[in-house]
C-alpha cells in the first residue's frame, strides 16, 4: 500500500512503477523487464566513464561488469521498494543503484589479484621539501609521533583498517571485502580510529586536524 505522503509526492510515472513492480503475473514481469533495461544502460554508462581506469579490460569484461551490476543493482532496487519516498523521480532514484553497483565492481575488478597493503607505505606523501628546515623538522617530529600513536594506542583490527583506508587509499569495498565484514563496520572503525588518535595526539600537545578529517570529530 502507498502512503498518503507519497502518493501526494510521487508523480504519476513512479507511482505506476512501484504499482506495476508489486504486481503479480505479466504486469510485473514486463515492469522488472523494463526496469533492468534502464538499470543497464546506467550500468554501461558507469563502466564506459570509468573505462580509462582500467585499461586492462576488454570488450567482453565490461559488459558483463556491467550485465552483473544491472543485476545486483535490481535486487537491491526490489528489496527497497519501500525506502522511495516520492522525492525525485523513480527511474532518477533506481539509476543511483546501478552507478554504485558499477562502481564498486570495477573498483574490485582493478583490485583483483592485488595485495592490498595493510602497512604504511606513503609516509613520505605527507612530508614536503618546499617547508623551511625548522617546519621541516617540525613536521617530521609530528608523523613520528603519528606513527608511534598508530602502533602503540591503535588496536590490530583498527590500525588494519586505518593504515589500508587513509594511507594506502584501498577502496573501502575492496577492503570489506577481503575482510569478509561490511562497509558499514569499517567506516565505524576508521571513524573510532580517528577519534582515538585525535585524542592521544591532543593531549600529547599535538594537533592533526588536516590529516584525521572533520569526520572524526
Amino acid at each position: 500500500m502507498e502512503s498518503a505522503a507519497l502518493t501526494r509526492a510521487a508523480d504519476a510515472e513512479s507511482r505506476e512503477w512501484l504499482r506495476s513492480l508489486r504486481a503479480t503475473g505479466a504486469a510485473r514481469e514486463d515492469a522488472l523487464a523494463r526496469l533492468h533495461g534502464l538499470l543497464l544502460r546506467g550500468a554501461r554508462f558507469e563502466v564506459a566513464r570509468r573505462r580509462p581506469m582500467l585499461p586492462h579490460l576488454r570488450g567482453n569484461e565490461l559488459d558483463e561488469i556491467a550485465l552483473e551490476a544491472a543485476d545486483d543493482a535490481l535486487m537491491s532496487v526490489l528489496a527497497r521498494l519501500d525506502d522511495f519516498r516520492g522525492d525525485s523521480r523513480f527511474t532518477t532514484w533506481v539509476y543511483k543503484f546501478a552507478l554504485l553497483e558499477a562502481a564498486v565492481k570495477l573498483r574490485r575488478r582493478a583490485w583483483q589479484g592485488r595485495e592490498v597493503p595493510l602497512e604504511p607505505e606513503t609516509w613520505s606523501l605527507f612530508g614536503s621539501d618546499a617547508l623551511e628546515p625548522g617546519e621541516q623538522a617540525e613536521q617530521g617530529e609530528l608523523l613520528a609521533a603519528v606513527q608511534r600513536a598508530i602502533t602503540e594506542v591503535l588496536t590490530p583490527h583498527q590500525r588494519r583498517v586505518l593504515v589500508a583506508l587513509a594511507l594506502n587509499g584501498v577502496p573501502i569495498d575492496v577492503l570489506a571485502e577481503r575482510l569478509n565484514t561490511t562497509r558499514g563496520a569499517l567506516y565505524k572503525t576508521l571513524h573510532d580510529a580517528r577519534r582515538k588518535l585525535r585524542k592521544h595526539l591532543d593531549d600529547s600537545g599535538l594537533a592533526l586536524d588536516a590529516w584525521l578529517g572533520e569526520e572524526a570529530r
